[in-house]
């Protein structure tokens, strides 16, 4: 064999990648891969919380798409893999601000409909209490003060893309003109029931008082949640085709909506104004900002507007006297560079939703619940955990 043979075949095995280098390179690629698709095509989520029962369950395993509204770039782009904004076991941010994008999309299928289910950012999410649970950082204050809630918890601030994801259904759209009158919400102007599979809690009144409660469990009622007034009255949530069934029954005398009646003022709500008496069943109307719109500023819309303008389209606002300035300038009207959504949940009260915090800009939408894929129920043995009738559902 010549020396030139052997210097080639030494060449050779020295390029030949060790089965370390393979795992690595084999790791290193399944991760960009798996972040691509989770960035651009479509991203698994699960539900948390019952705001959208029973359209969306506790336990459901979701497939989001980022296509149907256009991905969003990632705005914070240095972050690690999988995580959001939390590392799962240190507790420290999973990203780092230094480097922030502005809000870019690419172009999508179609643009964000009425009645779609949507996963957004939320728009409270800017400021957090880490070690409380209540979603809002805002709510905290107003309830305990600055001082005291800066003073007890870590606070700290979120971009855009890095706050809470939520899942709430799209009631309005830009330009749209939403309000609510004893619990029934009206879009434009046309009323819009909720849909068979969202929830309002019912008065339910019995001829007698003694009556087999599997008769409601057939029908779809949680009974260990349904609230006892009287011997003959209970509260409890149920969609209007649950209703319309129990409605047929002898022992029914009477189903109506229990709702919160005009003169009750909700503290709590957006747009966190004095002068306007809503409550979470008797709200509006409210105009819902879409991109170009110029809004008269003034007492009455300010309220509703001042958020938008200052912390989601980055505005410097500010009241002198009677007169209003945006970035050093007197001003009387504005004109909106983003669009806006209303979103609520389907479980109408048992939902923080558009009516505690306001609007959905575009920005902070995530992208188009399209399929559960899973449904696991925390009850029952291993087997009857999975609600085999709920795979591979489409969402509507």
């Amino acid at each position: 064999m010549s020396w030139r043979m052997f210097s080639y075949k030494s060449a050779v095995n020295n390029r030949k990648k060790t089965k370390t280098r393979e795992w690595f390179d084999a790791i290193i690629f399944a991760v960009l891969a798996a972040t691509l698709i989770r960035v651009f095509f479509i991203e698994a989520y699960t539900i948390p919380s019952g705001s959208m029962e029973k359209s969306l369950l506790i336990g459901d395993f979701l497939f989001v798409s980022k296509v149907n509204y256009g991905a969003r770039i990632p705005m914070t782009p240095v972050a690690f893999p999988f995580a959001h904004h939390t590392m799962p076991i240190t507790g420290t941010k999973a990203y780092w601000d230094g480097v922030e994008w502005k809000y870019r999309r690419l172009p999508g299928l179609s643009e964000i409909k009425r009645n779609d289910v949507v996963v957004f950012n939320l728009p409270v999410g800017d400021t957090v209490a880490l070690e409380n649970q209540e979603p809002s950082y805002y709510n905290l204050v107003r309830q305990f003060g600055w001082k005291s809630v800066n003073s007890q918890y870590t606070v700290t601030s979120r971009p855009v893309d890095k706050r809470e994801n939520i899942i709430k259904r799209c009631i309005g759209i830009s330009g749209d003109v939403v309000s609510m009158k004893n619990g029934i919400l009206s879009v434009n102007g046309k009323v819009e029931p909720l849909k068979n599979t969202g929830q309002m809690p019912y008065k339910i009144q019995l001829k007698i008082a003694d009556i087999n409660f599997e008769v409601f469990k057939e029908l779809g009622f949680t009974v260990n949640e349904m609230e006892q007034v009287d011997p003959f009255t209970y509260v409890a949530n149920a969609t209007s085709e649950m209703i319309d069934k129990l409605k047929t029954f002898d022992f029914i005398k009477s189903v109506a909506l229990n709702v919160k009646p005009e003169t009750v003022n909700d503290a709590d709500l957006f747009p966190l104004d004095s002068n306007r008496k809503w409550n979470v069943d008797n709200f509006g109307p409210i105009k819902i900002p879409a991109a170009g719109w110029t809004v008269q500023l003034d007492s009455n819309t300010m309220p509703l507007y001042y958020r938008a303008i200052r912390t989601y389209e980055g505005n410097k606002v500010e009241k002198r006297g009677n007169a209003w300035y945006i970035n050093d300038k007197p001003v009387n009207t504005y004109t909106f560079k983003m669009n806006y959504y209303w979103m609520m949940g389907d479980n109408r009260h048992n939902s923080i939703d558009s009516r505690y915090w306001g609007f959905v800009p575009e920005d902070h939408v995530v992208g188009k619940a399209l399929l559960i894929w899973m449904s696991w129920d925390k009850e029952g043995s291993f087997f009857h955990k999975i609600r085999w009738n709920r795979l591979l559902k489409g969402i509507n």
